[in-house]
């Protein structure tokens, strides 16, 4: 294959720009959350940057999912222990850019030292949801993703059906049907993050708001606006295909028992993020096809675009001048075309650069692995609008369980589609009262 590995890429980096010094590199602490394929993956970048040169090191920590990491340096921070980079999940932006005081912007960290950083560079799907009011980078977008649909094409075709992944909902219900009735599997389909996946991007797909003022990014004052009869109809059609085995609810958060229901067989097809293309092909045995996110047929304004998940890199304040050195000199190496094309190869993120995408198309890595473009070409299907170009809702990380809890009483039959959703916004804006009073 022509596509790069980081083992290639770092001979070359590290013959041009290794020097020596006598004197001790400046060390930077990094907290990720990043387990298993792609926590491996990152550390190997890591250990490539450190190999590249001799002045910095970058330490890289692992500490748990995505809201441990963000808790545990809340209260690292209280202590006087922060690290110097951490990496949030999108839905904590909110809260970050409120935490006026901790955050080293990066467009600032990036000019301060020189480093080249231009915002242009980057992809607009990627650049709008991590920018301020002016548009400046608050934080260095290193690892973004959307869904996609995975589908066990070796199951679809004992089923008699054609060997790819479904297009609209009523495709997803019927070929769901028809594996189950032939006994090819137990379930269709199965979700992880089903707040991501079943609200959040659903939404999106369908140009329908998750809440006002452009879905929050207007102002603190949104309030949540998806109880609507799209979103609860959706609902309640997951719980009527849940009864009769069309859908297999995978839990709650970030729906852990999803994935391997499908690594088994027990599901023909799985919802999960682009970047769970590294452990999807670690554990299947078996032929992966790749998909959008499905719409429904009748909806006129479907389909939209999907949004972006994954994290950012936030600088955090609160130490020296030399250690803000060595993190801006890490970010400009992570925003190589080499290294960024790297990563997006390995993993199914998306490359974060337009030079990254359009490396990673000469070397001919789309067409040799037909299916790896799903995510891009699903981001940018239409311009986005109001409504599918992300989301900024403070207290977001809480919001999301509430809403992951709500969406798991209908599946257990406590409640209703529109009861539901109802009682999620309601909750839902108590938080964002709560956060709008403390950042106002």
């Amino acid at each position: 294959m022509s596509h790069i590995t980081m083992k290639a890429l770092v001979s070359g980096i590290a013959a041009a720009s290794l020097s020596f010094s006598a004197q001790a590199a400046t060390e930077v602490q990094w907290w990720h959350a990043m387990g298993g394929e792609l926590g491996e993956i990152l550390v190997g970048i890591t250990e490539d940057f450190n190999a590249s040169q001799d002045d910095y090191r970058v330490i890289p920590s692992y500490r748990g999912n995505y809201s441990e990491t963000m808790t545990g340096a809340i209260a690292a921070f209280r202590a006087g222990e922060q690290p110097h980079i951490l990496q949030v999940y999108e839905v904590g932006t909110g809260t970050m850019m409120a935490a006026e005081g901790a955050v080293y912007p990066t467009f600032e960290l990036m000019e301060d030292h020189g480093r080249a950083f231009e915002r242009e560079d980057f992809l607009p799907a990627v650049v709008g949801y991590y920018t301020d009011t002016r548009g400046n980078m608050l934080s260095f977008p290193f690892n973004s993703s959307t869904p996609i649909l995975y589908a066990n094409l070796e199951i679809l075709e004992a089923a008699g059906l054609e060997p790819r992944a479904p297009e609209t909902w009523e495709e997803m219900e019927a070929a769901s049907r028809q594996i189950i009735e032939s006994e090819a599997a137990e379930c269709g389909f199965t979700t992880s993050w089903p707040s991501w996946v079943m609200l959040e991007n659903f939404s999106a797909m369908h140009d329908s708001p998750l809440g006002t003022l452009e879905n929050g990014f207007a102002g603190l004052g949104t309030e949540l606006a998806f109880d609507n009869e799209l979103v609860a109809s959706h609902w309640d059609n997951l719980k009527t295909w849940q009864d009769e085995d069309v859908f297999r609810w995978g839990g709650p958060g970030p729906g852990d028992d999803a994935a391997p229901m499908f690594y088994a067989g027990d599901c023909a097809m799985f919802f999960g993020s682009s970047a769970a293309r590294a452990g999807v092909l670690g554990n299947a045995d078996f032929e992966v096809g790749y998909g959008m996110l499905p719409y429904y047929a009748d909806q006129d304004d479907a389909p939209q675009n999907s949004i972006i998940g994954g994290a950012t890199l936030w600088t955090l304040q609160g130490h020296s001048d030399d250690e803000y050195e060595a993190v801006a000199a890490f970010f400009e190496y992570l925003s190589l075309p080499e290294v960024q094309a790297a990563w997006h190869q390995q993993t199914g993120y998306l490359p974060i650069t337009q030079a990254a995408w359009d490396l990673s198309a000469e070397q001919g890595y789309y067409e040799e692995n037909p299916g790896t473009d799903i995510s891009l070409r699903q981001m940018t299907l239409n311009t986005p609008t109001e409504n599918s170009k992300g989301l900024r809702f403070g207290n977001f990380v809480q919001i999301r369980d509430i809403i992951s809890e709500e969406m798991e009483a209908v599946m257990t039959g406590d409640k209703s589609g529109s009861e539901a959703t109802a009682d999620a916004v309601e909750r839902g804006n108590a938080l964002l009262r709560d956060f709008e009073s403390a950042n106002d």
